[in-house]
């Protein structure tokens, strides 16, 4: 039997730009190195907290403190990733389109809407897919954008701002498995997105309490203002309120 990963030179020549290497962050790039990705670039500022640990499956006790790129480039090394690119940042207002730019697909995991509009505005601006994730207590959610942007993460989400209007994992908590599952089915969504294997328009949810996934598809919103009538053209930072960071 075969060993080989399908479609690997496509996997071999991406670059996969991971926004914060947290609970979901870190089992996707750890899914990605696995799967022979061949460049990974890591976009996070924190430093590794003990009370993460349940979740953000690359680190471990001894590097508690240490920053968080190091560690995760050491540990992503050991399950073959060939490249890792460390932009010690958060996705900001001022750097996101840039950063979106250089990659093939963005993998979003943070855990404030601040950060997921900002991101999908990037993202549609820029013609690049991104797969979002989000974890909360027992419930996962996944789902693919493509480059073109519609439906794009406004037609389901526009109305939530402002930031603190949903609590985040830090505040609801999070089961550390749900986020590993989360992590790894945001990797599977970019990997058949590279592999160019229908993936787009449905948002797929586990809920821990009762074991089941369910997908669903969806329709773009037609007033939506990123990808029906158009009314966000550029990156304004008003848009965008709230902590920006990482779960």
């Amino acid at each position: 039997m075969s060993t080989s990963r399908p479609d690997s030179t496509a996997f071999e020549e991406a670059s996969i730009l991971v926004v914060g290497v947290g609970g979901l962050g870190c089992p996707a790039a750890m899914a990605l190195a696995r799967a022979g990705v061949g460049r990974l670039v890591l976009v996070d500022d924190d430093t590794v907290d003990v009370t993460n640990l349940h979740r953000q499956v690359l680190f471990s006790e001894d590097d508690v403190g240490k920053d968080k790129l190091d560690a995760a480039a050491k540990a992503l090394a050991a399950f073959g990733a060939t490249r890792v690119d460390c932009i010690r940042s958060r996705l900001l207002p001022d750097n996101a389109r840039d950063l979106v730019r250089r990659a093939d697909i963005v993998v979003e995991g943070a855990d404030n809407f601040a950060t997921k509009f900002l991101t999908a505005d990037a993202c549609r601006l820029e013609r690049r897919p991104v797969v979002h994730g989000s974890a909360v207590r027992f419930r996962a959610t996944t789902w693919a954008v493509s480059g073109d942007g519609r439906p794009c993460y406004r037609c389901l989400f526009e109305d939530i701002l402002p930031a603190e209007a949903a609590p985040n994992c830090a505040e609801a908590g999070v089961m550390g498995p749900v986020a590993g599952l989360a992590g790894a089915m945001m990797a599977d969504l970019a990997l058949r997105v590279l592999a160019s294997a229908p993936c787009f328009g449905r948002v797929h949810t586990y809920d821990g309490i009762v074991d089941s996934v369910r997908s669903v598809e969806v329709s773009p919103r037609p007033s939506c203002p990123l990808c029906g009538q158009q009314t966000i053209f550029d990156i304004d930072e008003t848009r965008y309120t709230g902590a920006v960071c990482a779960a």
